[in-house]
């Protein structure tokens, strides 16, 4: 095990992703958009107080220390990425996932740049992970994983 830092407080944690998109995704209209997107399908709140036409917009995710930062290179640059890269997000429940998924095909039947990769579970042994990945407007997809831990007593009288 790597040596590191020692923490007497608390671990340090992710607190934002952020993505440089072309100026033009980041006019009033595509802001809207995907600031309805993310509301409905995944619970975060646009913060228009961060907002800069054409330059930024900002999304709180869930805690006010963790959020996507949207940006326009003043180069022009904008991030390109393969389908399948991502950020990720964990639900207490299976439930949470499904909710998530049936928010974006309801967005996906009205517009065709939804993109979704449906749900699916690797399961560890004592350990089961459901995912869905789901991308609008964004150069990354968002993953929403569901752990499910089995009962390690059953396990272990299994031997597994």
């Amino acid at each position: 095990m790597a040596d590191g830092p020692e923490f007497t407080g608390r671990r340090p944690r992710f607190n934002h992703v952020a993505m440089s998109l072309p100026a033009d995704s980041l006019d009033e209209e595509n802001r809207k958009l995907r600031a309805d997107f993310y509301a409905d399908v995944f619970g975060f709140v646009d913060i228009p107080m961060m907002t800069l036409d054409r330059k930024r917009q900002v999304f709180q995710a869930h805690h006010i220390e963790q959020f996507i930062f949207l940006i326009a290179d003043d180069g022009g640059e904008a991030m390109e990425c393969p389908r399948l890269d991502h950020f990720g997000l964990s639900v207490e429940n299976e439930a949470e996932l499904d909710d998530i998924l049936a928010r974006a095909r309801k967005w996906q039947e009205r517009d065709d740049r939804v993109d979704i990769i449906d749900k699916k579970t690797d399961d560890h042994g004592i350990l089961a992970i459901t995912s869905i990945y789901v991308k609008y407007l964004l150069p990354m997809m968002v993953e929403i994983q569901w752990w499910d831990y089995h009962d390690t007593k059953e396990n272990i009288a299994r031997g597994a």
